[in-house]
């Protein structure tokens, strides 16, 4: 079965780097291209014509722009327009092409969370039938950093699975967080700190008989390394992407259908670097 891509395009300068993103994931996976720009549907009928037109030879273009300015080849693509409510038609899009990743530029409210739940990214991230793909750094280069946040919930473990197939050539870093009961109030015992080291220790071999697991079901896998640390787990990641920010973050999405994270959000608000959210399964 062929692979499609989904671009939302809004012709906005900030959209720029994930259309040219866009572009070097068709080439390197095979798939379509669908570039879909969303119109206003209260506009009057024949303006909606005339501006489809307009849309239409605007996103060639632009097609034909970056793929000059980035040396890429030309996919193989499809231009469309459709009118309505920008994030229910790229949902509706996704299902319909049964896409097999959403790719959208990153908003223009950063560092304000608070203005984030409401964005067209947000709410497509929330109720997206595969995952999303949120760009905000040009695509000079390949991914080959990728951060995965693991533990052992079935988000995590889709998430793991998801990346592993689609980056076989890729340097995975998976990182957790831990905490142990007891560390403030014992944490100077040191027989407490022989058990608890213990208990790190069986953590991380259950984390890489997970893993092993995993690519144990794949033909090619990458590179990965995994990486334990102490904390809460918003904490331990935002370190570090401050202190060693990846090519791309591989998310699992925490929050239910359709309902908003605040993770997610604050990662929205400070992208350090290109993000894909996965759903649950």
């Amino acid at each position: 079965m062929s692979r499609t891509l989904l671009f939302a395009c809004d012709l906005s300068a900030e959209n720029r780097a994930a259309f040219a993103r866009a572009i070097r994931l068709a080439n390197q996976t095979g798939a379509r291209l669908d570039i879909v720009h969303v119109l206003d549907p209260y506009l009057p009928r024949r303006v909606l014509h005339d501006l489809e037109e307009a849309v239409v030879a605007d996103i060639a273009a632009t097609l034909t722009d970056i793929r000059e300015d980035y040396a890429l080849d030309e996919p193989a693509s499809l231009i469309q327009t459709v009118a309505g409510e920008p994030y229910a038609e790229i949902i509706r899009e996704a299902h319909e092409r049964e896409a097999d990743m959403i790719i959208l530029g990153a908003h223009r409210k950063r560092g304000q969370p608070d203005l984030v739940a409401g964005t067209t990214l947000a709410r497509v991230l929330r109720s997206a039938p595969c995952p999303v793909l949120s760009v905000s750094h040009p695509p000079t280069q390949e991914w080959h950093d990728i951060l995965v946040p693991v533990d052992f919930s079935l988000t995590s473990r889709h998430t793991l699975r998801e990346t592993l197939k689609r980056f076989p050539e890729g340097r995975l870093t998976l990182l957790h967080a831990w905490n142990i009961p007891g560390e403030r109030e014992l944490g100077s015992d040191t027989d407490y700190a022989r058990w608890r080291d213990r208990e790190v220790e069986q953590l991380r071999r259950h984390l890489e008989e997970e893993t092993e697991q995993l690519m144990s079901e794949l033909d090619d896998v990458p590179d990965l390394e995994l990486v334990l640390e102490q904390g809460d787990p918003l904490d331990v990641l935002m370190t570090h992407l401050r202190r060693q920010p990846p090519d791309l973050l591989a998310l699992g999405s925490r929050g239910q259908l359709g309902r908003h994270s605040q993770i997610t959000e604050r990662l929205l608000a400070e992208p350090h670097c290109d993000i894909m959210l996965c759903r649950a399964w």
